[in-house]
């Protein structure tokens, strides 16, 4: 499966090691899952993980480590071309804008109704659960 990874997925993923997030990221680290990744995303990634204790359990060297890895795991994207303002979230439009650069046609979000309309574009929008599924 070749697809993006929402921020939230990254961020449910360090917070607990039970639930689909988690195994999500497991799935990526063994090749199940490939994923694409711009700089403004892999920025946001870091931006939000290292927010003041969104994350206690890991300390700030290891969530960059984290981000670091997927990195290096994804392939990267530059982004030519704009869509903004397509969702009412201007961080969701980052996410989308690569996935459409990228011609990724999964976005793995656990926020499926901040991306209403990107069907229309021909990107799918899968929750964590849906993707283990599919692989």
């Amino acid at each position: 499966m070749y697809a993006i990874l929402d921020t939230c997925v990254l961020v449910s993923a360090l917070r607990s090691s039970d639930g689909a997030s988690h195994r999500v990221l497991r799935a990526v680290l063994a090749g199940q899952i490939r994923l694409a990744l711009s700089v403004a995303l892999a920025v946001e990634y870091e931006e939000v993980c290292l927010r003041p204790g969104l994350v206690p359990s890991l300390a700030p060297t290891q969530i960059i480590k984290v981000v670091d890895g997927l990195c290096r795991l994804s392939q990267h994207q530059k982004i030519f071309y704009t869509w903004r303002p397509f969702l009412t979230d201007p961080d969701d439009d980052l996410v989308l804008e690569l996935a459409l650069a990228a011609g990724a046609p999964f976005i793995i979000t656990q926020n499926t109704k901040d991306f209403r309309g990107s069907e229309t574009l021909g990107i799918r929008i899968i929750t964590p659960s849906q993707a283990l599924t599919m692989i």
